[in-house]
């Protein structure tokens, strides 16, 4: 089972040009990023999605994200999941050596399969991992009708 996801060539093309940025810093080639707003352009959580015989499991990968920062939505057939990573103020910014974690607001939205129950769709944050479950509903099965001949 398969679940879509709205194609965006401009995130794409923006995450290609940050690896690209990425490779020639380190080549030395270019300026290492100093502003963190430039690091955090876009980012989007690494999702694994798997099916069982009863349920389909989405995993999203949110290190350092507080449960009360993380919101999921289900609405016209779409999950959508929205939250953000807020930097560390913890310690000054001018004590950074180096700063390649990602942080501000991100957003995946996923379009749901027909056989999803929506209704009892359940979510579980743990250990920096949101689990989503998304149950399969009972489907119909058809039957043979017979048809007299008269």
């Amino acid at each position: 089972m398969t679940m879509l996801q709205r194609f965006d060539p401009f995130r794409e093309l923006i995450t290609l040009q940050n690896r690209m940025n990425a490779l020639f810093s380190e080549a030395g080639l270019l300026p290492r990023m100093t502003n963190e707003s430039e690091a955090a352009a876009m980012w989007s959580p690494a999702v694994d999605i798997y099916e069982t015989d009863k349920e389909i499991v989405l995993k999203a990968e949110l290190p350092d994200v507080k449960q009360e920062d993380i919101r999921v939505s289900v609405d016209n057939n779409r999950l959508s999941l929205t939250g953000e990573r807020k930097f560390e103020s913890e310690v000054k910014r001018e004590n950074y050596h180096r700063i390649e974690r990602s942080y501000g607001s991100f957003a995946r939205t996923f379009t749901l399969p027909p056989t999803v129950d929506q209704d009892n769709i359940r979510a579980e944050y743990k250990q920096g991992v949101l689990t989503i479950s998304l149950p399969k509903r009972e489907v119909a099965q058809g039957r043979n009708i017979n048809v007299q001949v008269g």
